[in-house]
């Protein structure tokens, strides 16, 4: 049985890294070890308080909010391995933000048989940091450019910028076959679902989310293509579904690829998805100033193009 504190009355000030942050997400980033549900019920039944009064969960907290939190029993922490600080290659990094160059085989985030992913290695490696949160994501085995938002006000910022289209995403996969138009866009509408294994997974099924990739082939050989990608929606899986629902997977995707075809392409080194975020292109959240970022291809797509595409080496 984990050993419990003492409860007791709390007061937490708002930081700037927290303004108009929800109550609730708030004081469950505080409260490591408190289950949501009795956070919930604790906000609802009035026992928290803001400036001395009562608020609704999803109140967005204010600088200088004086958030009263109620004796409440924290369970100490399981004894599991904390995440260890390692050397996340960093392209870009300002009070308000910071742009990681993800390896490929790196989750983005703890969870789903994860037990630590970016966001937490960075959390272990800067305990002083205030915040660091996730702007959007990548799946695990994408490789490339990833922001991170050190405050609040630049984290609201980025997801609308994100959902208004204002954040240019590029991506290069090599997939399978080669497209019979130089430009396209595919334009499927995309629903999620759990598979019989419990997987989550996505399909094109009329009737769902909206979803437009926009595509230019950049190199072609007999049986592989590099195309460059940019999303102008950011559904889950949408780079990856729609490929394959077109007929040309991206080498090495596990999910939704061709698996034949991968093991035999996995003895030319093909051992993972051949997707990576190559360029970010947006203006800054707090200062408006013009911001464009490029990481180069991993050695194994390097690798791939230089036997296949000699042009695209760099």
């Amino acid at each position: 049985m984990n050993d419990l504190s003492k409860a007791q009355v709390t007061w937490l000030e708002v930081g700037e890294e927290s303004e108009a942050q929800r109550l609730d997400n708030f004081l469950l980033r505080h409260l490591k070890g408190v289950p949501k549900s009795h956070v919930y019920r604790v906000v609802r039944s009035g026992e928290v308080r803001v400036n001395s009064g009562r608020v609704k969960p999803d109140y967005r907290v204010r600088t200088g909010d004086k958030v009263r939190i109620p004796p409440m029993r924290v369970a100490a922490p399981n004894a599991k391995a904390p995440a260890r600080p390692f050397g996340l290659p960093i392209v870009h990094e300002d009070p308000s933000l910071l742009v990681v160059d993800k390896p490929s085989g790196v989750a983005v985030h703890g969870g789903s048989g994860v037990s630590f992913g970016v966001i937490e290695l960075l959390r272990a490696a800067r305990p002083e940091a205030k915040m660091l949160e996730l702007a959007h994501r990548l799946d695990r085995d994408t490789s490339g450019l990833l922001i991170v938002a050190k405050k609040r006000g630049a984290l609201i910022e980025l997801h609308r910028m994100l959902r208004d289209g204002e954040v240019e995403k590029i991506y290069l996969a090599v997939v399978k076959g080669v497209p019979a138009k130089k430009h396209f866009d595919i334009t499927e509408a995309l629903h999620k679902y759990v598979n019989a294994k419990g997987e989550r997974r996505v399909a094109v099924k009329e009737g769902g989310l909206a979803a437009v990739t926009r595509i230019k082939l950049l190199e072609k050989s007999k049986d592989i293509s590099v195309l460059q990608l940019r999303l102008m929606t950011g559904r889950t899986h949408q780079i990856r579904v729609h490929l394959a629902h077109a007929g040309h997977p991206v080498l090495g995707d596990d999910k939704y690829g061709d698996f034949e075809f991968n093991r035999a392409l996995a003895r030319q080194g093909v051992k993972r998805l051949f997707l990576h975020a190559r360029r970010l292109a947006f203006k800054h959240p707090v200062d408006g100033k013009a911001m464009k970022f490029e990481s180069p291809l991993p050695e194994d797509m390097l690798r791939c193009c230089r036997s296949n595409f000699p042009a695209l080496e760099k």
